[in-house]
Protein backbone atom coordinates (compact mmCIF):
# COMPACT_ATOMS: atom_id res chain seq x y z
CA UNK A 1 0.00 0.00 0.00
CA UNK A 2 1.17 3.37 -1.10
CA UNK A 3 1.01 6.87 -0.15
CA UNK A 4 -2.43 8.36 -0.72
CA UNK A 5 -2.29 10.79 -3.96
CA UNK A 6 -3.87 13.88 -3.12
CA UNK A 7 -4.78 16.09 -6.40
CA UNK A 8 -3.84 19.98 -5.96
CA UNK A 9 -6.13 22.03 -7.23
CA UNK A 10 -5.41 25.65 -7.63
CA UNK A 11 -7.89 27.57 -5.53
CA UNK A 12 -7.69 31.50 -4.78
CA UNK A 13 -5.98 32.32 -1.02
CA UNK A 14 -9.26 34.14 0.10
CA UNK A 15 -10.95 31.01 -0.78
CA UNK A 16 -8.38 29.00 1.08
CA UNK A 17 -8.57 31.29 4.24
CA UNK A 18 -12.64 31.87 4.20
CA UNK A 19 -12.43 27.74 4.31
CA UNK A 20 -10.29 27.86 7.40
CA UNK A 21 -12.53 30.28 9.55
CA UNK A 22 -15.11 28.18 8.57
CA UNK A 23 -12.96 24.96 9.90
CA UNK A 24 -12.55 27.14 13.26
CA UNK A 25 -16.34 28.00 13.56
CA UNK A 26 -17.13 23.79 12.79
CA UNK A 27 -14.24 22.92 15.25
CA UNK A 28 -15.86 25.29 17.67
CA UNK A 29 -19.23 24.45 17.27
CA UNK A 30 -18.06 20.46 18.15
CA UNK A 31 -16.28 21.66 21.56
CA UNK A 32 -19.70 23.53 22.51
CA UNK A 33 -21.31 20.20 22.08
CA UNK A 34 -18.18 18.41 24.47
CA UNK A 35 -18.65 20.91 26.90
CA UNK A 36 -22.64 20.48 26.32
CA UNK A 37 -21.72 16.78 27.18
CA UNK A 38 -19.87 16.85 29.99
CA UNK A 39 -22.45 19.50 31.81
CA UNK A 40 -25.15 16.63 31.25
CA UNK A 41 -22.61 14.02 33.07
CA UNK A 42 -22.01 16.10 36.31
CA UNK A 43 -26.24 16.38 36.21
CA UNK A 44 -26.97 13.09 35.86
CA UNK A 45 -23.80 12.33 38.90
CA UNK A 46 -25.00 14.71 41.15
CA UNK A 47 -28.73 13.09 41.00
CA UNK A 48 -27.41 9.34 40.90
CA UNK A 49 -24.67 8.93 42.50
CA UNK A 50 -24.16 6.44 45.57
CA UNK A 51 -21.18 7.89 47.18
CA UNK A 52 -18.79 11.09 47.15
CA UNK A 53 -15.94 9.24 44.74
CA UNK A 54 -18.76 8.71 42.36
CA UNK A 55 -18.78 12.85 42.61
CA UNK A 56 -14.71 13.17 42.60
CA UNK A 57 -14.22 10.83 39.86
CA UNK A 58 -16.58 12.62 37.82
CA UNK A 59 -15.25 16.24 38.49
CA UNK A 60 -11.33 14.97 37.80
CA UNK A 61 -13.01 13.68 34.28
CA UNK A 62 -14.43 16.71 33.59
CA UNK A 63 -11.81 19.18 34.51
CA UNK A 64 -9.44 17.21 32.22
CA UNK A 65 -11.82 17.37 29.48
CA UNK A 66 -12.33 21.27 30.28
CA UNK A 67 -8.56 21.50 30.41
CA UNK A 68 -8.18 19.84 27.16
CA UNK A 69 -10.81 21.62 25.17
CA UNK A 70 -8.96 25.63 26.62
CA UNK A 71 -5.97 24.18 25.34
CA UNK A 72 -7.92 23.63 21.76
CA UNK A 73 -9.71 26.82 22.15
CA UNK A 74 -6.19 28.78 22.39
CA UNK A 75 -4.68 26.98 19.50
CA UNK A 76 -8.19 27.89 17.71
CA UNK A 77 -8.07 31.14 18.60
CA UNK A 78 -4.22 31.75 17.46
CA UNK A 79 -4.78 29.97 14.08
CA UNK A 80 -8.61 32.65 13.86
CA UNK A 81 -6.44 35.41 14.78
CA UNK A 82 -3.77 34.60 12.15
CA UNK A 83 -6.20 34.02 9.36
CA UNK A 84 -8.50 36.87 10.25
CA UNK A 85 -4.77 38.94 9.98
CA UNK A 86 -3.74 37.51 6.65
CA UNK A 87 -7.71 38.25 5.03
CA UNK A 88 -7.24 42.17 6.64
CA UNK A 89 -3.74 42.63 5.14
CA UNK A 90 -2.08 42.50 8.41
CA UNK A 91 0.43 40.15 8.14
CA UNK A 92 3.32 40.16 11.29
Amino acid sequence: MGMPQIDCMPIKKESALTSLLQSIALQEAALAHILNAEGEKIQRVVCEAKCVDDLLNVNESVTNTIQAVSTLEEMLKDKAIAVIDELSGRVC
